[in-house]
């Protein structure tokens, strides 16, 4: 039987990591960690979950849709409610690109420093149920 692999660790490129990790901070809730600091800055949930920004010197930001920069990754995120997970989303610094692949089924999105992601309706039912 193959080793099982459990995903502990996300980390992202990016020009400004604490400026990036205070955007997800505030869009997740995680905690930041307390040995971020100006070239790396991270978020850790209460099951451990750690998701990390290194700074890249000459990082340049995905061009999504296009691809002459490559997304490089993406993040998906279940939300309860689309249009609240918008307008926090929009008013914490992210830009909703035209193209939207989901149609009305999820939606796209770019963070601070250009990289994609996605809210998706929950997949729980009322009861909190996956």
């Amino acid at each position: 039987m193959p080793p099982r692999l459990k995903l502990t660790a996300i980390t992202l490129d990016c020009a400004d990591p604490v400026a990036l990790a205070a955007f997800y901070q505030r869009a997740t809730g995680l905690e930041p960690h307390p040995a971020s600091d100006g070239d790396f800055a991270g978020l850790t949930g209460e099951d451990g979950f750690f998701i990390g920004f290194q700074r890249v010197e000459g990082h340049r930001a995905p061009t999504w849709p296009d691809h002459a920069v490559p997304q490089q990754a993406h993040f998906d995120f279940d939300v309860d409610d689309l249009d609240e997970a918008e307008a926090l989303l929009l008013e914490l610094g992210a830009t909703k690109p035209e193209h939207q692949p989901g149609g009305q089924r999820w939606r796209v999105f770019t963070d601070p420093a250009g990289h994609p992601f996605c809210v998706c309706p929950s997949r729980r039912d009322p009861e909190g149920k996956p």
